[in-house]
């Protein structure tokens, strides 16, 4: 079967605007990344960070990704997790990352919304509050970095957005279309890619109960208490009642945790605080002598910097990394994940993105769809149920197409996923993952050509 370029990005997972001015860029001599802040907004500063890929094909015959990469939270930093402890070039150790997605695309994190990461807002009235809002703001970004850089915008860039980022994804794609029709953005939309992502709350919190009780993490009183709050929860959000949806949904997860002992939401095979964000590669370090020489320019000065603790990604970020950048604050502190920005978004965090969705399979745009099959908190029996909500016209042929497996790499001994596509919907369930997934499946979570991953 042939793949089309969103799908042989998404098998890394087994895959005129005046407002602000670019400001405090950095790069290398060799253009090999860049960083710097985007004034997206009077006093709200939104800090991004490009990596070009040393794989980076310069042919214009065969068009090499740029990857947008949107974390979740909302509020949680893609400079720090996604970059660090998924998908960029090096670890929380400073190691090469055999499994980096730049040896299919250039990566460009950015911690969005303002006020995530080394993103800040002068004032706190700043703060967004809706997926809308956020998605102004990366398009603003967008603007900035790709409309007289003839590389960015001659280059398929692909969305891909994991949990919460997702709702926000959606938001951002349909901005970018607008704005790309308005002539205000130079930009070539490739494909937004959900992974294991937040756009439908009630589908998910009614599949938390049924989960884990078939999982033997809540028995039948503890799936009975979780279904009553589950509902309640229904009809908070037919009446409008968003900030408190929200409420019974952190009220949803502190029952769960009691009566399941406290399981992990990221992966019902663990107990909380077990996720794999916090686990070593030491596995695919033991390659790094062969691939150091092409990863050995993002190292720069990180190179003799092994007084990192452990690898643990608050003192990186706000020790050598913040000191690479030059241009942080002093006095911001990093941190995975803002509270602020999580409270200002309060009101949007229970409303359901289907309709975006719809929107942009209507509108023509490749929507790739990717699933951990031990994910809690965005379940795949959650996200099955909102794609069957979509009123998109292949609906009823995708849903009568037949899955077929996909393995890793020339090992046909192992089923590690599945995977069905029509049109331009793809959904791809991944077997043994949690909700993160690169961090999971590590050497087989990159882009790859061909059938398998």
């Amino acid at each position: 079967m042939k793949r089309s370029v969103a799908q042989m990005v998404i098998l890394c997972l087994i895959v005129s605007c005046t407002i602000g001015e670019i400001k405090a860029v950095r790069s290398n001599s060799d253009g090999s990344e860049a960083w710097g802040y985007v004034e997206v907004r009077p006093k709200a500063h939104m800090f991004w960070w490009h990596y070009k890929s040393p794989y980076r094909v310069e042919d214009p015959s065969k068009p090499w990704p740029i990857i947008l990469w949107l974390q979740g939270g909302p509020g949680a930093s893609g400079v720090g997790i996604g970059n660090f402890q998924e998908v960029g070039p090096l670890d929380t150790f400073l190691k090469p990352r055999n499994s980096t997605w730049l040896k299919k695309a250039d990566l460009l994190f950015v911690d969005s919304p303002v006020g995530a990461g080394y993103s800040f807002v002068e004032e706190k009235e700043l703060y967004v509050k809706s997926d809308e809002e956020a998605a102004k703001d990366l398009t603003t970004l967008l603007q900035q970095l790709f409309n007289k850089n003839q590389i960015l915008n001659h280059s398929p860039l692909y969305i891909v957005a994991e949990s919460y980022g997702g709702k926000i994804a959606v938001k951002l794609g349909l901005s970018v279309i607008n704005a790309v029709q308005s002539g205000k953005l130079k930009l070539h939309l490739g494909g937004v890619v959900l992974g294991d992502s937040w756009i439908s709350p009630e589908d998910f919190v009614f599949s938390w109960g049924p989960l884990l009780n078939y999982v033997s993490r809540l028995d039948y009183n503890g799936m009975d208490l979780s279904n009553s709050l589950a509902e309640k929860i229904r009809k908070q959000l037919k009446n409008g009642e968003y900030v408190e949806a929200t409420e019974t949904w952190m009220e949803l997860e502190s029952i769960i945790s009691l009566h399941s002992n406290s399981v992990d939401f990221y992966n019902f095979m663990l107990d909380s605080g077990m996720d794999p964000l916090s686990l070593t590669t030491s596995e695919e370090t033991k390659k790094e002598n062969r691939i150091l020489k092409k990863y050995s320019r993002y190292l720069n000065d990180l190179r003799s910097a092994n007084n990192v603790d452990e690898g643990d990604l608050d003192t990186l970020m706000n020790g050598v990394i913040k000191k690479k950048l030059k241009i942080i604050p002093k006095d911001l502190v990093w941190g995975n994940n803002s509270g602020n920005v999580f409270s200002a978004m309060q009101a949007d965090f229970m409303r359901p993105t289907i309709e975006g969705v719809d929107e942009l399979l209507a509108k023509g745009i490749d929507v790739t769809i990717y699933n951990g099959q031990l994910d809690v908190i965005c379940s795949t029996s959650g996200t099955e149920a909102w794609v069957r909500k979509l009123k998109w016209e292949g609906l009823q042929e995708f849903k009568k197409i037949e899955r077929e497996p996909l393995y890793c790499e020339n090992d046909r001994t192992r089923t590690r996923g599945f995977t069905k596509s029509f049109k331009n919907l793809h959904f791809y369930w991944i077997l043994g993952a949690g909700h993160f997934i690169p961090a999971f499946h590590g050497q087989a979570a990159r882009p790859k050509e061909g059938r398998g991953w």
